[in-house]
């Protein structure tokens, strides 16, 4: 990788990048197209360059030229590149491209690759170098090649930058301001990453992000780059990871962005079906380009390179794979199958590339359907990501809690059937920001009876998500219970904190979170058949479910009841692997969570009596609607690393 900027012009270079980008294999284009500093002939300014294959012409419009007919750019030969040199040109000047169509209409446009857009309503490219930070944060970039991904722990916090906390008169917090406040809030509070909803450059807060118009600008309504650099740097000094939601599947249909940029189908399909996206009001990329690859894929780079994110929630992944996963009319394949080829390679090579330059990312699928080996290996055919949300797990694990407790026992197998394809994925287990929107109600407000049984039910509910196989991510607000919606124009509701009820949800959070990290058994082989072990999942008549989570070593195991109904069982037989003593580490029905319960159950003692397949079992008190979770403290024959 090269960094082209502050150079003379180099016409050869410049034939070869655009050649490499025209193939589908540049993927450091940012470097090339766009706005960057040039020294020509001894005078200092900026080198413009746009790729526009079918335009008639184009110009430069400028503070630094005029806005009307602006500076001609160069079509240079056999590229499909427009270029100019602007030695008026000023870091902070807004500028467009006037692009005039073959049939001699005229749009303003910005420039794809622009690092900076004005603030809105306003919506020019802004002239920006790209910052060349010196990053400190080389220990935390290095710890993350220690151990393989799927054997740490990954409990993600999902944040929207601009709805996280406002000022009393609704102003957002500043980077600066988020950075003082939210890397310590995820800090104390014991998560490990922190995954934003889409920064690119948007025009529509209520679109959240995901229909982006600058995708190589940090959005000018949250702050600069530099800044954005800052806070990454912060969270990785304080061993917070940071991610991001990323979109290739479609863009931001604005006549002044990249639709129809040059007057055709250039950044979007030429069919028109395959071009249009119904449901979302935007356009999809086509995937089958090779300059579209070479963007999407340098941008990816660019955000995992330029901003240190330790990766990216690739967003609307089904979008890509079926040719009729939108509502409106379809063209389907030539033997009439709706699987979209074109993006399944490209999916394949973007998960390539980017391993390739950086194999511990994250690279998460947003994946709602039952496609195979998503987080399979691109040589056995599969898509070649790392992580997919478990979306079918989450879904029946909402609709099971939502029920009232005196049905839960007829629809059990809303929460065993996971158990039947655990591991076909390395799975992310996901509460995000799309469950508690649109009429759905916040996790709190789903939750079924009184106040005190909707936080006990919360508490189940987390603990459950905690202790089965799979990584974690939950939207912010849910960790203190916020009974409203999440709003995107307001901040959460932090006044909640002022009643107790919410202020022990969020203790009990915190202690759950630390205790996950601490017990390598619920997190080591999160991937693995071995990672768990069912003692009893057919106890649907007192919605009881038992297992053990299990890490490498034989001594790193823990013992799970979890009790979906508000009915304390008395004399409960659970069965255990050893001989010995075994102690409550967790109940989620304690006082200090939130719950009733004053006193532990203390030691509990093994009895020489089968149960649950196992040749020693326990006698304890499971209380009402809880997880009670029990470590080995003195156990026997247990058998040597």
């Amino acid at each position: 990788m090269e960094n082209h900027t502050t150079n003379q012009f180099d016409l050869m270079r410049f034939k070869k990048d655009s050649y490499l980008f025209n193939t589908g294999k540049y993927y450091d284009c940012y470097y090339s197209l766009g706005c960057h500093k040039e020294i020509n002939e001894e005078h200092e300014g900026y080198r413009f360059t746009v790729w526009a294959p079918h335009a008639k012409t184009v110009s430069l419009v400028s503070d630094c030229t005029d806005w009307n007919m602006g500076k001609p750019l160069e079509k240079i030969e056999d590229t499909e590149m427009w270029t100019v040199f602007c030695e008026t040109a000023k870091e902070g000047q807004p500028y467009k491209y006037r692009i005039e169509q073959q049939d001699g209409t005229v749009k303003l446009k910005i420039d794809p690759q622009a690092l900076e857009f004005e603030v809105r309503p306003k919506e020019a490219s802004v002239i920006k170098e790209l910052p060349q930070k010196k990053w400190r944060d080389g220990l935390w970039m290095a710890n993350k090649k220690r151990f393989p991904v799927h054997e740490r722990p990954l409990n993600i916090y999902e944040v929207h930058m601009s709805s996280w906390n406002r000022h009393p008169d609704g102003s957002w917090y500043t980077i600066p301001e988020l950075q003082a406040e939210l890397i310590p809030y995820v800090k104390e509070n014991g998560y490990t990453h922190i995954e934003f909803l889409p920064l690119m450059e948007h025009p529509l807060d209520a679109s959240w992000g995901y229909q982006a118009t600058g995708y190589f600008a940090f959005s000018s309504k949250f702050g600069t780059i530099e800044e954005m650099q800052d806070f990454v740097e912060a969270a990785h000094l304080a061993n917070i990871g940071v991610v991001m939601d990323w979109v290739p599947s479609h863009y931001n249909k604005n006549d002044y962005g990249m639709a129809y940029f040059d007057g055709t189908p250039q950044y979007e399909y030429k069919d028109y079906h395959k071009a249009q996206n119904y449901r979302w009001g935007t356009l999809n990329f086509d995937l089958g380009k090779p300059q579209v690859h070479s963007f999407l894929i340098s941008n990816a780079l660019f955000w995992i390179e330029q901003f240190h994110l330790d990766g990216l929630r690739v967003d609307a992944v089904s979008n890509m794979l079926y040719l009729d996963y939108d509502e409106g009319e379809w063209t389907p394949n030539e033997d009439g199958s709706n699987h979209n080829r074109e993006g399944v390679s490209f999916i394949q090579k973007l998960n390539n590339i980017v391993f390739e330059r950086h194999p511990d990312t994250l690279m998460i699928a947003e994946e709602s359907t039952a496609w195979e080996k998503v987080t399979g290996s691109i040589d056995e055919g599969g898509l070649g990501f790392n992580y997919k949300w478990n979306m079918g797990w989450m879904n029946d694990t909402l609709r099971f809690f939502e029920m009232d407790p005196i049905h839960r026992k007829n629809h059990f197998n809303l929460l065993t059937f996971s158990f039947m394809y655990m591991f076909n994925e390395n799975y992310l287990l996901p509460f995000s920001h799309d469950e508690v929107v649109h009429g759905k109600k916040s996790l709190m407000h789903k939750m079924p009876g009184d106040r005190y049984n909707q936080f006990a039910g919360l508490r189940v509910l987390e603990a459950y998500r905690m202790v089965h196989p799979g990584k974690k991510l939950g939207f912010m607000g849910n960790e203190f219970g916020q009974f409203l919606e999440w709003k995107f124009d307001d901040s959460l509701e932090w006044e909640n904190l002022t009643d107790p009820m919410n202020q022990k949800h969020l203790d009990f959070t915190r202690t759950l979170n630390q205790f996950y990290k601490e017990h390598r058994a619920l997190w080591e082989l999160d991937h693995d058949p071995r990672g768990i072990q069912i003692l009893d999942a057919d106890n649907a008549e007192e919605s009881i479910m038992t297992f053990i989570r299990k890490g490498k070593k034989p001594r790193d195991f823990l013992i799970v009841i979890c009790n979906f109904v508000p009915i304390e069982r008395h004399n409960y037989r659970v069965g255990v692997p050893f001989e010995g003593q075994y102690e409550e580490i967790l109940n989620t029905e304690m006082e200090a969570l939130g719950g009733t319960w004053t006193k532990g159950q203390g030691v509990l003692k093994t009895e020489k009596k089968a149960w649950n397949q196992q040749e020693y079992s326990l006698n304890l008190i499971v209380p009402a609607l809880s997880v009670v979770i029990l470590k080995p403290k003195r156990v026997f024959k247990v058998p040597k690393e």
